[in-house]
């Protein structure tokens, strides 16, 4: 598998995210930006979750259909032509981090997926969702993590 560089202008691979995309400031994703996809890949996949939520592993952001020729995404802007997935707080598209008053820093990993095949996948997905679509069609992939408290 090939690895896709993954990275951010608001925060650097596992420090502090700014409070400016976190639930309580509106939901703004963050800017994101990846290297070029290795020829093979078709469509890309974008997730967001925090493995360190009291309720499990919870789903903040859930986007397939990603052109592969897309190299980033400004924020708060989906990108063009994808479909977005129901995040664990009931919506469609970003949900930022919102762990609970008191908690030690939570771990949000972005990765980004390079996929071999399409996905299939359609507006309101869940994680498990994608979890199922992109099994054996991963041929690249990407990881950054960001930290956040309240």
């Amino acid at each position: 598998m090939e690895e896709m560089t993954l990275r951010s202008s608001a925060f650097t691979d596992h420090t502090l995210m700014p409070s400016d995309y976190s639930h309580d400031s509106g939901d703004l994703s963050p800017p994101l930006e990846w290297s070029p996809a290795p020829e093979e890949v078709v469509e890309l996949a974008l997730v967001c979750e925090d493995p360190d939520a009291p309720v499990g592993t919870f789903a903040h952001w859930l986007v397939a259909g990603i052109d592969p020729v897309t190299t980033g995404l400004d924020a708060g802007e989906p990108p063009t032509g994808a479909v977005l997935g129901r995040n664990d707080f009931g919506a469609e598209g970003y949900g930022g981090p919102k762990p609970p008053v008191g908690d030690d820093p939570h771990r949000y990993f972005f990765r980004l997926y390079g996929l071999s095949e399409p996905s299939g996948l359609r507006d309101g997905f869940t994680a498990e969702d994608l979890r199922d679509a992109v099994e054996d069609k991963v041929v690249a992939s990407g990881t950054l993590v960001g930290t956040y408290a309240r």
